[in-house]
């Protein structure tokens, strides 16, 4: 799968690639399996980057309080979640994260901040409690899968800082755009 480029990736059904087993795609250690699981997964790929690129739209604080407000509450959502059974309505909940910030973005929407923090440490709780639930319980792992969604909203917020200075905010959107469609095709798929 790692192959495949990530276009074609979110043209496949959900059920091809969303969640595979925890230890199916990596035997390395906790810390390699957590810097690889946000990246198995085009959902949390996507809505990651979606975060970054809705910040950068954003602006101003949203710069740096969007991005570290998700990576809070994935970070606190992964300890609770380890070890622990799935909880129902988190998937749904991982994929709604996927078309609202995806769309937020692809529409520039400006709401107010408390709100949009809100949103996002929901949509952190889910993508944290799902990684926990599906990494190994080894010490690592959530240093792993934190320090590369930082990485990832450092991306969106690098391709949405970088269109707007060329004076191509329309291509962030664009890219946004592509994110809330694939979440609708994984809702659907």
């Amino acid at each position: 799968m790692r192959h495949i480029p990530l276009a074609a990736a979110f043209l496949m059904p959900a059920a091809a690639w969303a969640h595979p087993h925890p230890h199916a795609h990596t035997h390395g250690t906790g810390f390699v399996d957590g810097l690889l699981h946000p990246l198995m997964g085009a959902d949390h790929l996507a809505a990651m980057l979606a975060v970054g690129l809705w910040a950068a739209l954003a602006g101003g604080r949203a710069l740096w309080a969007y991005p570290l407000a998700f990576v809070a509450a994935m970070a606190f959502a992964g300890l609770a979640g380890a070890g622990q059974a799935p909880l129902p309505g988190v998937e749904p909940v991982i994929l709604a994260s996927v078309i609202v910030v995806g769309a937020a973005a692809a529409l520039a929407l400006r709401v107010p901040m408390a709100a949009a923090m809100a949103a996002l440490v929901l949509f952190g709780a889910a993508h944290g409690y799902a990684h926990g639930v599906e990494g190994p319980a080894v010490a690592g792992y959530p240093a792993g899968f934190v320090l590369v969604t930082l990485g990832l909203h450092a991306a969106g917020l690098a391709i949405g800082i970088a269109a707007t200075r060329m004076h191509r905010p329309v291509a962030t959107r664009a890219v946004a755009a592509v994110t809330a469609i694939a979440g609708t095709w994984m809702t659907l798929a």
